[in-house]
């Protein structure tokens, strides 16, 4: 089933979902509301290729930490991502196995690319 990860609080996320065809099959999942699992997770570094490609280095958190000037391994970003909702980078699409993350103007392209061709 096709999927969304994204925040129901975050302006950006609601914009999107908006913007989605009316005729999209997408399971929506508000990581605030219901944290995502381990499994789940490691199902989107599978299908992305690492976890560092799903964490956000724009959130706060990540510089209120000061994680930047740490040298993280592909387990810390796991474990941030795993221990607070907002290191993941949102949205995160999941549509034919296939993985779309984030709110770039070329990534959303692409989404609207896959429901076309669903």
């Amino acid at each position: 089933m096709d999927k969304i990860y994204y925040l129901a609080s975050c302006d950006t996320c609601r914009k999107i979902i908006k913007s989605l065809p009316k005729n999209h099959n997408l399971k929506f999942h508000d990581i605030k509301q219901d944290p995502i699992t381990v499994e789940q997770l490691e199902q989107m570094r599978e299908l992305s290729g690492s976890y560092e490609a799903l964490f956000s280095k724009k959130a706060q958190l990540y510089k209120s930490m000061d994680l930047k000037n740490k040298t993280l391994t592909e387990e810390d970003y796991k474990k941030y991502i795993l221990e607070q909702y907002t290191f993941l980078s949102r949205p995160v699409f999941i549509i034919k196995d296939k993985i779309y993350i984030g709110n770039t103007q070329q990534n959303m392209h692409q989404v609207m690319l896959a429901f076309a061709n669903v």
